[in-house]
């Protein structure tokens, strides 16, 4: 399995699962598609809270997601030969989603939403320990979204340890 650009895959418009796990395209913007992507999140996330998802609701969507998209991303390899192409942008999703959940503890305000905007993307791109290590030690799919969920649970961790320490 190679790292390269979902575009060497010629097909890939003909597969749902292409559709998905560049969360409909989101993934196909340049430049940097992982933070287009989770714009994309942080926005819905926005959308979702402000209107009133329960917190157990947004969990299990986040539940479901992670395991649809290991699926998608699972074949998407298998077809094509592409491991964790950078258009794939669904496990920013997850992650995103992950670090918006601390709002249900507090009442946020939109500043926050950028903070957790910024604190997913800081850990998803420098990647320290143990994401890093799930990044080059798990495969697959599930490769693909774990490292993410990580780095969404550290900017979580990091929202409520601030919220708690500043007010």
């Amino acid at each position: 399995m190679s790292k390269r650009p979902i575009s060497d895959w010629n097909e890939r418009y003909r597969h749902i699962s292409f559709w998905w796990a560049t969360v409909f395209g989101a993934g196909l913007l340049k430049p940097a598609p992982g933070t287009w992507g989770s714009l994309v999140a942080v926005i819905a996330g926005y959308y979702l809270i402000n209107t009133g998802i329960s917190f157990t609701l947004l969990s299990s969507l986040i539940v479901a997601i992670t395991v649809l998209s290991a699926f998608a991303i699972d074949h998407i390899e298998k077809v094509s030969g592409i491991h964790d192409a950078p258009e794939i942008v669904i496990d920013e999703v997850a992650g995103q989603w992950i670090a918006l959940l601390p709002f249900y503890f507090f009442t946020p305000m939109l500043y926050d939403y950028m903070v957790a905007f910024l604190l997913f993307r800081l850990f998803d791109i420098w990647k320290p320990w143990p994401i890093g290590l799930i990044d080059r030690k798990v495969t697959g799919g599930c490769g693909v979204m774990v490292d993410d969920l990580v780095a969404g649970l550290f900017a979580a961790v990091v929202i409520l340890a601030g919220h708690v320490l500043l007010f």
